[in-house]
């Protein structure tokens, strides 16, 4: 299995903050990835994120070990992860030739 996977959620980096759901998840569940555990505090939907550990409001969202966007405001672990929370950030082509050159470790993606 990939690294931080269960039959219920996915962390594809070690570095990542949030979790993907691989099945709808109800609020209230404990998942647990990496050894650490997360008390769902909404309900996900399959294939939607999760946070894995609070995330302060503009604070980088970490996904596949890389910045995916920003928390437009405070995240709670557990709590999910979508448009209404995160502003999405996306690498410029030149970024997305240095991280497949040089590889990305989760810095901050400039504009």
């Amino acid at each position: 299995m990939p690294i931080g996977a269960s039959r219920t959620a996915i962390q594809l980096d070690p570095r990542d903050n949030v979790a993907t759901a691989l099945v709808p998840l109800a609020a209230g569940r404990a998942v647990t990835l990496e050894g650490a555990t997360v008390k769902l505090a909404a309900d996900i939907p399959r294939g939607h994120k999760f946070a894995l550990r609070a995330i302060a409001a503009g604070e980088p969202v970490i996904k596949y070990g890389q910045p995916i966007g920003r928390a437009t405001q405070p995240i709670r672990a557990g709590e999910h992860v979508h448009v209404h929370n995160v502003a999405s950030q996306r690498a410029t082509r030149e970024e997305g030739v240095r991280c497949q050159v040089f590889g990305c470790r989760g810095e901050e993606a400039k504009d």
